[in-house]
C-alpha cells in the first residue's frame, strides 16, 4: 500500500513551505482569473455582410443570400448557417465546431467569398466582408452620446472617427459598434416629373454626379531639375454645389441638378435612430474579450471617458445606458460573501463538536489551500470567476473539511 501522507509528516518543514507555496500561487492566480457573470463558451462563429443598395429582402435573399450561402455550406465543419436579409443588406452568419479554430475557419470563409463572386451581382457597392463573430459577445457597457447643439449626423461622425477607435485599443474590449445614427452624406431626391420633362433618365443623372465628383490625378510637369505634380480636389460636400452640377447641355439650355432634384444635407440611411430619454443620441455597444476580466474592461472604459472629452467637443455628453458589470458585481460580491459564511459556519460546527481548538485549526487550514489550489487549477485549465464556479466551491468546502475531520479522527 502507498503511504501517500507519510513522507509529508516526516518533512514538516518541506510540507509547510509546499504549502505557502500553493497559497501564494492560487492567490496569484485568483488575482488574474477573469470574472464574469457565467462560463463564456467561445463557438467559432464568423459573420459575412453584404450590401446591395435599393435591393428589396427577397433580391437580397435570391440574389446575394443564396448564392453565398451555397459555398460556405460546402466549408467543412460548419455546424450552422443562419442568414437574414433586409432593405440593401444582406447578413449571413456562419457557426462552425467547437473543435474548429476561429482563424482557419475565417480563412475557409473567405476563400468561399472569393468562389462566390462569378454568382454575385455587379452592382455590389463593395465585396461582401466577414468579421469574427461571439453569439455570447453581449454588449459589457452601453454609452450614450447626446449633444444640445451637434447634429445626430455631426454625433456619428465624432463617434466614428476618434471615439471608436480609441475605445478599441482599451484592454480587454473586443467590439465597438456605433448604432442610432448614420454617416453625413448629401441626398438626392429625383423628381419623376421634372425628369420626364427634361428626357433625363435616372441613369444619366447618377452618372453626372459620379462624375462631377472624382478625385483622380492629373499627371506630372517635368522639367530639368524640377518635376511638379498636379492635383486637385474636385470632390464637393455641399448641397448647393451638387445642385449646380451640369446633366444636360442641349442647344442653349443648361439642366442642372436642382431643377430635377432636391438636394440636402442629411444621412445615409434616414431609418436608423437612436434616443436616449427624449434626447436624440448615437449608441456605443462595447463588447469584451472572451478571457478579459469583465469588471476590469468595463473599469478600464470609464476611466477613459474624461479623456475622450478633451478631444470631442465640449458640447458632447457621455451617458450610460448599461452596465451588464453592475448585477455581475452584486451577483459575484453575494456568492464570495455566501463562500465566507459557509466556511464560518463549518468551522462553528467542528469546533461545536470536537471542542478543541487545534483539530479545529487543523480542519481549518484546509479550506483556505484547498481554495488557493483550485484557483490555480482554474487558471491553467482558462475557467474564470463566475456564479457556477463561486456556488461549486461554496459546496465544496463542506467536502473539504469533513476530509480533514475524517484525518483527525483517524489520527
Amino acid at each position: 500500500m502507498i503511504d501517500i501522507s507519510g513522507p509529508f509528516v516526516r518533512r514538516p518543514v518541506g510540507t509547510i513551505l509546499m504549502a505557502v507555496g500553493l497559497f501564494l500561487a492560487g492567490m496569484v492566480a485568483y488575482v488574474q482569473l477573469p470574472v464574469a457573470s457565467l462560463p463564456s463558451i467561445d463557438f467559432p462563429t464568423i459573420r459575412v455582410t453584404a450590401n446591395r443598395p435599393g435591393a428589396d429582402p427577397e433580391t437580397m435573399a435570391a440574389s446575394v443570400a443564396a448564392p453565398l450561402e451555397r459555398h460556405l455550406g460546402a466549408i467543412a465543419g460548419v455546424s450552422e448557417i443562419t442568414s437574414t436579409s433586409m432593405l440593401g443588406t444582406t447578413g449571413i452568419t456562419v457557426q462552425f465546431d467547437p473543435s474548429r479554430r476561429i482563424d482557419g475557419a475565417a480563412r475557409d470563409v473567405q476563400a468561399a467569398i472569393n468562389a462566390a463572386a462569378s454568382d454575385l451581382p455587379s452592382d455590389l457597392t463593395t465585396a461582401p466582408s466577414l468579421r469574427k463573430f461571439n453569439p455570447a459577445g453581449m454588449p459589457v457597457l452601453i454609452l450614450a452620446l447626446t449633444s444640445k447643439t451637434l447634429s445626430v449626423a455631426e454625433i456619428y461622425d465624432i463617434a466614428d472617427t476618434v471615439i471608436v477607435q480609441r475605445l478599441s485599443q482599451v484592454e480587454g474590449v473586443a467590439d465597438v459598434s456605433v448604432t442610432g445614427g448614420e454617416q453625413p452624406a448629401i441626398r438626392v431626391r429625383a423628381d419623376p416629373a421634372r425628369l420626364a420633362a427634361a428626357d433625363i433618365g435616372l441613369d444619366d443623372l447618377r452618372k453626372a454626379i459620379a462624375a462631377a465628383n472624382v478625385r483622380g490625378s492629373l499627371g506630372q510637369i517635368q522639367g530639368d531639375a524640377i518635376v511638379e505634380t498636379l492635383s486637385a480636389d474636385d470632390e464637393i460636400a455641399r448641397p448647393e454645389d451638387f445642385a449646380a452640377i451640369v446633366v444636360k447641355a442641349s442647344g442653349g439650355a443648361i439642366v442642372r441638378v436642382g431643377d430635377v432634384a432636391s438636394v440636402t444635407a442629411g444621412v445615409r440611411n434616414t431609418r436608423a435612430a437612436g434616443w436616449y430619454g427624449t434626447s436624440p443620441a448615437v449608441i456605443l455597444n462595447i463588447t469584451r474579450q472572451v478571457d478579459a476580466n469583465v469588471i476590469d474592461t468595463v473599469d478600464r472604459v470609464k476611466a477613459l471617458i474624461p479623456d475622450l472629452k478633451r478631444w470631442v467637443p465640449a458640447e458632447l455628453e457621455f451617458s450610460v445606458v448599461n452596465d451588464r458589470t453592475v448585477t455581475i458585481r452584486a451577483g459575484v460580491s453575494d456568492t464570495r460573501d455566501t463562500l465566507f459564511i459557509s466556511i464560518a459556519l463549518v468551522m462553528a460546527v467542528v469546533i461545536a463538536f470536537l471542542g478543541r481548538v487545534t483539530p479545529t485549526v487543523a480542519a481549518g487550514v484546509t479550506v483556505p489551500l484547498s481554495l488557493a489550489g483550485t484557483f490555480a487549477a482554474m487558471w491553467t485549465a482558462g475557467f474564470s470567476i463566475d456564479n457556477l464556479s463561486l456556488m461549486a466551491l461554496t459546496i465544496a468546502v463542506g467536502f473539504v473539511v469533513d476530509d480533514a475531520i475524517v484525518m483527525i479522527e483517524n489520527i
